[in-house]
């Protein structure tokens, strides 16, 4: 059996992002077929954006509701480019996006590295620096998701877009319940939903013990000291169809703002 090459892979998807197109299932013959090789598909994507050494993973369906509205037993997770990740507040013009929407996330900073192998909740903790609240936007890329399979969500980074990331400031989230926090995002029209963090995998860290431990650290070389990790969202997305402001707030953790022009 000749190995998986996932570089056909990777021009086509990477070809798509830059025509602003939706994915379309690929050729049987290129298609990643499990979780290995769509690791292996977004490792090669990431060279071709020139994000080899990435400032930080997205953890995408984390959480039961998440799941449920995506259809999916099992988190995702995608890497992020530095260009794409802002500090607390970012603004972003609304088309230059395909089908946006946001989520209601948080996130940590690494303090440590985490190699590519089996990881426990204590061992996360150890390893984070800062907890904070964040945001993700995301773009529906997809013609059809049951059609596409989760090793192509994989490939193409599950959505991702840009995130948002908060500042540590005062706050020392290890005197709080992780668990134990509910977050709410709100557009600008007052619109928006709330959920808490113990519906991340009951834990918030167990995403990244999850994500340290998965085929797709491995491909990286395992996640780095300093890299940001978005541990997903406690509410499905919010799809947009305009310009909007969007906050998320996770007391007592700082505010985060997005706003799309």
């Amino acid at each position: 059996m000749t190995a998986f090459d996932p570089a056909e892979a990777a021009a086509a998807l990477h070809r798509v992002r830059v025509e602003r197109g939706l994915v379309s299932p690929l050729p049987a013959g290129i298609a990643p077929c499990n979780e290995t090789e769509g690791a292996a598909v977004q490792r090669a994507l990431a060279g071709l954006f020139h994000a080899d050494r990435p400032a930080g993973f997205k953890i995408g369906a984390t959480g039961k509701r998440m799941q449920e509205y995506l259809g999916i037993d099992a988190p995702i997770a995608g890497f992020m480019q530095a260009r794409d990740v802002h500090l607390s507040r970012a603004s972003i013009p609304f088309d230059r996006l395909i089908r946006p929407g946001v989520e209601c996330e948080v996130a940590v900073r690494l303090r440590e590295d985490l190699p590519p192998r089996p990881c426990t909740l204590a061992q996360a903790l150890d390893a984070v620096d800062e907890f904070v609240a964040g945001i993700e936007l995301v773009e529906n890329r997809y013609s059809d998701l049951k059609e596409l399979g989760a090793p192509m969500l994989l490939a193409d980074q599950m959505y991702h877009a840009a995130a948002v990331v908060g500042m540590q400031g005062d706050v020392d989230w290890r005197q709080f319940d992780l668990a134990g926090l509910r977050g709410s995002i709100t557009l600008a029209d007052g619109s928006g939903d709330s959920g808490a963090t113990a519906d991340l995998l009951g834990h918030p860290l167990n995403g990244l013990a999850l994500l340290a431990s998965s085929p797709l650290a491995a491909a990286f070389g395992g996640l780095k000291a300093g890299q940001v990790i978005m541990l997903g969202s406690v509410t499905p997305p919010i799809w947009l169809t305009g310009p909007t402001v969007v906050t998320v707030s996770f007391p007592p953790l700082p505010p985060v703002t997005l706003r799309l022009t």
